[in-house]
């Protein structure tokens, strides 16, 4: 492949919609105003645009624009001007969701990569959930309408209740469901499994969506 070739071939994309994928770990955010990203994520801009969020001790942007009742945040900036946005997510797929106006889904605060400045947002933390057990999870509860993305480690199970998860896999649910958190102690016996904090999901509806990948060992480092 020649300069030229290589050029062409991974070029920015024409049109599309504001949120476009350029691949399956890239995504476009064509900003006109404002709109909510994970801090951290941008990989490179065009145009005029601006970074909100906390200052760190070292300098640069932390993002926590809404914290949670315990005072720990999730790091999502705003974003504002006119341009294109790139970001992404240490290599992780990228998945665009478009919400209506009656539907909701929870996002563990480590994979949300950004939404719409029109989609309301709350973060909680997961009661039952200690820190040591699963890294401090803490859940962005966004409404809509508008359009939501998040990222997973590979392609996602979405699965429909009863389902019990990990909880360094699951991603995010719908938010009509209330995970339960649960020790299985049964499992426990003789040698540890590291299986013994579980999320039980039950009803008939909804979804629940987790990753072929377990993020509790990131989570406590970060």
């Amino acid at each position: 492949m020649d300069l030229d070739e290589f050029t062409a071939a991974n070029a920015p994309k024409d049109g599309g919609d504001a949120f476009q994928k350029e691949n399956s770990k890239l995504l476009d955010i064509t900003v006109d105003g404002t709109v909510m990203v994970k801090a951290g994520s941008m990989v490179a801009y065009t145009g005029d645009l601006t970074f909100t969020g906390k200052s760190s001790a070292e300098g640069g942007i932390t993002g926590m624009v809404k914290e949670a009742v315990s005072s720990e945040g999730t790091p999502i900036m705003e974003a504002e001007g006119s341009g294109h946005l790139y970001v992404a997510e240490q290599e992780k797929k990228v998945q665009v969701l478009s919400l209506d106006a009656d539907e909701g889904i929870s996002v563990n605060g480590n994979d949300i990569l950004a939404f719409e400045s029109r989609v309301d947002y709350e973060i909680k933390t997961i009661g039952g959930l200690s820190e040591a057990a699963a890294g401090g999870l803490t859940n962005v509860h966004l409404s809509g309408p508008g359009t939501v993305t998040l990222t997973t480690h590979g392609d996602p199970l979405v699965a429909t209740p009863p389902i019990t998860t990990d909880p360094d896999a699951t991603v995010a649910w719908s938010t009509n469901l209330s995970p339960s958190v649960g020790t299985n102690k049964m499992i426990e016996i003789g040698q540890s499994s590291n299986e013994s904090i579980q999320m039980d999901f039950t009803g008939s509806e909804g979804f629940v969506v987790v990753q072929p990948f377990e993020e509790g060992g990131q989570r406590q480092q970060q």
